[in-house]
């Protein structure tokens, strides 16, 4: 019996450090994932010497690389894809993998007519909102919308330009 009492001791100590080890595992994964929301900016500080960003899946998020090592990051849809920076000799300087997570806020609404899904923004009124997910009708209708709108306010604008300064 006294033998048996040091294996169990031996084992939840081998077990303890088992966990341990896991544990620093996932956080420095954690470490190398950089979340960010659908439809969302994020600025990261590049290491020094970055010449070239790589997008693994450029649907997932787009980066634009700024001057002062500055990375802008849009989220574009669900999932998670690698981001590579490298340096002019093409040596990989930082591999981080970029996970775009679905909106998430107070005045987002999703309503579901049987498997149709509509998005609308609720702060205080509710308003179309287009979202990844959202039926294709609904999507499409509000962003046909939304583009007259945008071409209208453009053509109103250029039209204001054009017009001589006493009828403006």
């Amino acid at each position: 019996m006294s033998g048996v009492v040091p294996r169990r001791r031996g084992f939840s100590a081998l077990f303890a450090c088992i966990l341990g080890a896991a544990a620093l595992t996932a956080s420095a994964a954690q470490a190398d994932t950089f979340e960010i929301q659908v439809d969302q900016a994020k600025i990261m500080k590049l290491p020094d010497k970055v010449a070239t960003i790589v997008i693994g899946n450029p649907l997932i998020a787009d980066a634009a690389l700024q001057a002062g090592g500055i990375l802008v990051i849009t989220g574009k849809g669900f999932g998670s894809t690698n981001m590579l920076a490298l340096d002019r000799s093409g040596r990989i300087i930082m591999d981080r993998t970029v996970q775009v997570l679905s909106p998430k806020g107070a005045d987002l609404v999703t309503v579901y007519k049987g498997t149709d899904r509509e998005s609308y923004s609720c702060s205080p009124e509710c308003a179309p909102r287009i979202t990844l997910g959202d039926s294709d009708k609904y999507f499409s209708g509000t962003m046909g919308e939304s583009t007259a709108r945008t071409g209208g306010a453009a053509g109103g604008a250029q039209a204001n330009a054009s017009a001589p300064p006493a009828a403006r």
